[in-house]
């Protein structure tokens, strides 16, 4: 069986997020989203929300699981047998930044090799920071993110208003 896994943070998770997932959960047979720790990464939300929101907005993707792991995303890929790391580019800012992740990785497991994905056009410029700050102050996300996250936002801001 092929297995990639898509590590991120999911800070919320984004339509775009499920572009790039939806495209390879068609490459793989099995695909693993999973929620990591990142310490340079100030998280808003708490990672048993995060991967309740991202079980909610998958559950159509029927070879796609949710775990969180705390620790190196290729030690994690080693433990589920996997053989391939998903990652977005949206832009070449993040080109860069993903090129040196994935020397990294490969220095570290020369049998996992990343995968960059595209998302669609209209989901590009799509990020969980912009996500967070249309919604904190209380605009509407509904065309960049999952209903669940819409909710889950709402709830957020009226509490802070209320």
């Amino acid at each position: 069986m092929t297995i990639a896994i898509y590590p991120g943070s999911f800070d919320p998770i984004t339509n775009g997020h499920l572009d790039v997932l939806g495209q390879a959960s068609k490459l793989f047979e099995k695909v693993i989203i999973v929620v990591m720790t990142n310490p340079s990464k100030k998280v808003l939300i708490p990672v048993e929300d995060r991967l309740r929101l991202i079980r909610e907005s998958v559950g159509h993707l029927t070879n796609v699981e949710v775990d969180s792991y705390e620790g190196l995303t290729v030690e994690y890929a080693r433990s589920k047998n996997a053989t391939a790391l998903i990652r977005g580019l949206r832009a070449v800012s993040d080109f860069e930044y993903e090129m040196q992740m994935a020397q990294a990785n490969k220095n570290l497991n020369a049998s996992v090799h990343t995968i960059f994905l595209v998302p669609a056009v209209e989901n590009n410029f799509l990020s969980s920071s912009i996500t967070k700050e249309i919604a904190l102050f209380g605009g509407d996300i509904s065309g960049i993110a999952p209903k669940t996250v819409i909710e889950y936002f709402k709830g957020i801001v009226k509490h802070k208003l209320g």
